[in-house]
């Protein structure tokens, strides 16, 4: 088997990821028959048989004008997926279980347009594009992220049997990209935890976010983000800004105050969904993590940093 899978390395050129532009060249692009064109070939050497059998001059001609078509064919499906760049374009973040979409940037540098050109990952679904003369097409190739943490495509394949479906041209490439996958949220959790976590009144303890306030001395558990840099460039000590307004409570999502029969995944699950929460009802939160803790803050930074956090955790 190690010797198998060493010959299909070798014979099409599977190295691992690579970096971009990845160019399909002539020895990179692979041709073979399709049934269709075995049939058109099998159909041609019985009618050959026959004008032989029967000496049939405009046989011979008909004959010979369709293996010239089919030889034309093959020449334009090979010329119609070779030289394709291939650039790798964005992936964005998903949850477990859901579609993963990856960009690629197809650039077709030539005067004349490439059509039915089909591109799928291992285990994804293909999806078939034109592309333009002189000009770039960004395709989306969908993929199951079925675990958390980092997905990498692999390898993808680009294949076209334009223009008679006779041959089967295809090239295979490895563009260098990954999407991160987030933990599940769960479906039913118990609500946030807001009493064991945090006392609400923003506008109290000095934890809005609508309008500021002052400073205070800067405490460890503070925000970077919040910290009066300013102040500090006059030769100030490190102080800490202060907002008013909208009433937020606090929220720690907290791995140890997890029920002790929930397993890794049915942790993460949880806290991702309680995640969820917290950002969509405007909350000041943090997160305790094994080895990992994110200070209370809020915003879209924050709620991203949580999210990889909760992605790649144990890693």
């Amino acid at each position: 088997m190690l010797a198998v899978a060493s010959f299909k390395r070798w014979l099409f050129r599977l190295y691992g990821p690579e970096a971009a532009p990845i160019i399909l060249t002539q020895r990179r692009v692979y041709v073979l028959p399709t049934g269709a064109g075995l049939t058109y070939a099998a159909a041609l050497g019985l009618m050959l048989i026959g004008a032989i059998n029967y000496n049939l001059s405009l046989g011979y001609a008909l004959i010979f004008l369709l293996a010239g078509l089919g030889l034309v064919a093959l020449l334009h499906t090979f010329r119609n997926l070779v030289q394709i760049e291939i650039s790798p374009g964005r992936a964005e973040p998903v949850f477990a279980g859901d579609m993963a979409h990856f960009g690629l940037q197809l650039l077709n540098r030539r005067k004349q347009g490439r059509f039915a050109v089909s591109l799928n990952l291992a285990g994804g679904k293909a999806v078939s594009t034109d592309l333009a003369a002189d000009a770039a097409t960004a395709v989306n190739l969908p993929l199951p992220a079925a675990r958390r943490g980092w997905l990498r495509p692999g390898r993808a394949t680009l294949q076209t049997r334009y223009p008679l479906c006779l041959v089967r041209a295809w090239g295979y490439v490895e563009p260098d990209m990954r999407c991160l996958v987030y933990p599940r949220p769960e479906a039913s959790p118990p609500p946030l935890p807001l009493s064991a976590s945090g006392e609400a009144g923003g506008a109290r303890s000095g934890k809005g976010t609508e309008d500021f306030s002052g400073l205070r001395t800067h405490q460890p558990a503070d925000s970077p983000r919040h910290v009066a840099w300013k102040a500090v460039a006059r030769g100030q000590p490190l102080l800490t800004k202060q907002f008013t307004g909208a009433s937020t409570a606090q929220v720690w999502l907290d791995w140890n105050d997890l029920p002790p029969d929930l397993d890794i995944e049915a942790r993460l699950s949880r806290l991702t969904r309680w995640l969820l929460d917290a950002h969509a009802q405007g909350l000041s939160y943090g997160l305790c993590l094994p080895g990992k803790t994110i200070p209370l803050d809020q915003g879209t930074r924050q709620f991203q940093d949580c999210l990889e956090a909760l992605a790649l955790h144990g890693s």
